[in-house]
């Protein structure tokens, strides 16, 4: 094998220069698009980070609401609850106070009929009573007599109550 030192050289010398040159010309360039595209790619991973913080917290604030709503409803919901059972409960006592209305006028009406049938009662013995005595009055009878007269007044009694109940 044979080195040509010469050759090795001239190739040592001519790296040399590409490699200034390109230092020169193109290193930096190529740095510098190597180094924004370093900053774009995490300026992206930065900016997706921050959207991933945004969407967990919004996803958190969101989950609040949910609780809040759910809490609201349920509160509501109870009062709701609530307020039928004192609409049934207002409703019930207003019934049991026409219940005992009713009862009582009832009651009073009652009262007055039997009142009224107590007067009419006694207003009948009266003229019945009177009646008889004005018959016995005007007759003198024996003992027959007094007898005839007596179912007579019976029988026209018993005729009266059948007439006065129909």
């Amino acid at each position: 094998m044979n080195v040509d030192i010469q050759q090795i050289l001239t190739h040592i010398l001519g790296f040399l220069i590409a490699l200034w040159i390109l230092r020169r010309f193109a290193w930096k360039p190529l740095l510098g698009v190597l180094e924004e595209r370093r900053r774009k790619i995490k300026a992206d991973f930065d900016a997706a980070a921050e959207k991933r913080e945004a969407a967990e917290e919004a996803a958190a604030q969101y989950a609040e609401q949910i609780k809040n709503i759910e809490a609201e409803s349920r509160a509501k919901l109870q009062e709701a609850v609530n307020d039928g059972r004192r609409v049934a409960a207002e409703i019930r006592e207003e019934a049991r106070g026409e219940a005992r209305k009713i009862i009582d006028k009832a009651r009073a009406d009652l009262e007055r009929d039997v009142a009224k049938a107590k007067v009419e009662l006694r207003d009948q013995l009266i003229t019945m009573t009177m009646t008889a005595t004005e018959r016995m009055v005007k007759q003198t009878l024996d003992q027959d007599g007094h007898r005839r007269l007596i179912a007579g007044f019976i029988d026209e009694m018993e005729r009266e109550q059948i007439s006065g109940n129909n």
